[in-house]
């Protein structure tokens, strides 16, 4: 009975804590807000908000550190700390100062003049999108937090002034980046994982051509993280256009290859020719790349649960909807610890999913997966493409699984590598006999991608159709 009930105890204490930490919101919206006109709405608000910030912690942030942790180049304790502080530091830094209120445009804000339409329809989408998020990640499925709240806004959207409400092409750009965030991202990663192979795995020295191409690898990850972070990271510090943001990463990288030249010379040094000693060399960016990732996460991500809810605060607290509203210090904190706490609480869970159970990962692999993440963003920004980085991530390790399913079955320069290192083997590898064989033998779990893929899809109309149905429950509640 003793182990029985801590057992519980134990499962019990992160949905405790988090509802320790809403709690704790409420309080200090009334704190802020006593006296004032909708009050009451604020504070509701304020909680629903904090719901909101502890699911995106709890599903989305696993894409920046999933990859190092599955490669092993970060424990999950390491992984948790690391991203928490980048990702409260990059919402708390540089989060966006002014954001739409309609969520980037979804809703003509004409269209719901009204301030109580308008506050039941964000609180909908709010709580829908919140709701959806928890349901995905007790699904193991790492959704778009921003598809979820854009779903939810739509649905309110239409709930409450009707289609014509709805800004179609902008959804429909929505739509287009369900397809193009995850191919582009797996071909990127898939592409770079393939140079990898090719020019260093693969070749006879593996340390001489380690000791070539890591400091240029690395460069790379160092110029694009410079340039994603310029365009996507400190947007409210400062405006950089795409060809300045690309000159700052070019020459961070070239400062990056000059320091990391000779560290890579004094750790490849007595190292073994093979690919277990490779792997040591890439360990360390991963670390980087996982806090850079989280600090871009925390800018722009925050926006999704306080976004709403700053509309919420103003249109409460002046009796007016606004296009474009400010957002309050402590609005902006309960989007920034919402989603570190809801990371350390409930993180672990997406952050094995991602790391570890769609494919294995080991250094090399995390690195094409977290390349590919902050290239994408910047090819897709140059292209005037929308993407979601919770898309790029996963599409990027499923990218990399299907291309080692591809290579080990088709590869010319591999079968001779193989055959090299066992004389007395001759000819092709052996074939797969039958379909439990090859079932066995690929390298992407077939369950997990038909999971995450489904759950994609609906993220949208799930969210849709839910906050619709809150928002008439809504409007009856508050008159």
């Amino acid at each position: 009975m003793e182990e029985a009930t801590v057992s519980l105890g134990r499962r019990l204490a992160a949905p405790g804590l988090a509802f320790l930490f809403i709690v704790v919101c409420i309080l200090v919206a009334a704190s802020y807000v006593t006296g004032s006109p909708g009050g009451l709405v604020i504070v509701a608000a304020a909680g629903i908000g904090a719901y909101m910030a502890l699911n995106i912690g709890a599903n989305d942030v696993a894409n920046n550190v999933g990859p190092a942790v599955g490669a092993r180049a970060m424990t999950m304790a390491s992984a948790l700390v690391i991203a928490a502080v980048f990702e409260s530091a990059g919402a708390l830094i540089a989060g966006g100062d002014v954001v739409g209120t309609i969520s980037r445009g979804i809703i003509d804000p004409g269209a719901v003049a009204d301030p109580a339409v308008f506050t039941a329809a964000m609180m909908a989408a709010l709580v829908s999108s919140a709701l959806w998020i928890n349901l995905a990640t007790w699904l193991r499925a790492p959704v778009s937090t921003t598809h979820s709240i854009v779903g939810g806004v739509m649905g309110a959207g239409i709930a409450a002034a009707g289609v014509g409400a709805v800004n179609w092409p902008t959804m429909g750009g929505i739509a287009l980046s369900w397809v193009v965030s995850p191919l582009l991202g797996g071909v990127i990663a898939a592409a770079v994982l393939a140079f990898i192979k090719t020019f260093i795995v693969y070749q006879p020295d593996k340390i001489a051509a380690a000791r070539l191409w890591v400091p240029v690898l690395i460069a790379v990850m160092a110029g694009a993280f410079t340039a994603y972070l310029a365009m996507k990271g400190l947007a409210r510090l400062v405006r950089i256009d795409l060809a300045t943001a690309l000159g700052l990463g070019l020459g961070a990288g070239a400062l990056a290859w000059a320091a990391v030249r000779p560290l890579i010379l004094r750790q490849s040094d007595g190292l073994e020719n093979r690919n277990q000693s490779l792997r040591k060399l890439f360990s360390l960016p991963l670390v980087f790349s996982a806090a850079l990732l989280s600090f871009a996460h925390g800018a722009n991500d925050v926006a999704n649960a306080v976004g709403p809810l700053a509309a919420i605060v103003h249109t409460a607290e002046l009796g007016s909807v606004a296009a474009r509203v400010s957002i309050p210090l402590w609005v902006m904190a309960v989007g920034a610890l919402g989603i570190s706490i809801g990371l350390v609480l409930f993180g672990p869970r997406l952050v094995r999913m991602v790391g570890e159970q769609i494919t294995r990962l080991n250094p090399m692999r995390a690195y094409c997966v977290a390349l590919s993440a902050a290239v994408t963003v910047i090819l897709a920004s140059a292209l005037g493409l929308p993407v979601s980085s919770t898309h790029i991530a996963v599409g990027a390790v499923f990218g990399v699984g299907f291309f080692r399913e591809w290579y080990t079955e088709k590869s010319v320069r591999r079968l001779a590598h193989v055959n090299s290192r066992q004389p007395g083997r001759k000819g092709r590898m052996r074939p797969v006999r039958n379909r439990e064989e090859q079932k066995r033998r690929k390298l992407v779990r077939r369950v997990h991608f038909t999971t995450i893929v489904a759950a994609w899809v609906i993220t949208v109309p799930a969210a849709a159709l839910l906050s619709g149905g809150l928002y008439f429950v809504l409007r009856l509640l508050l008159g």
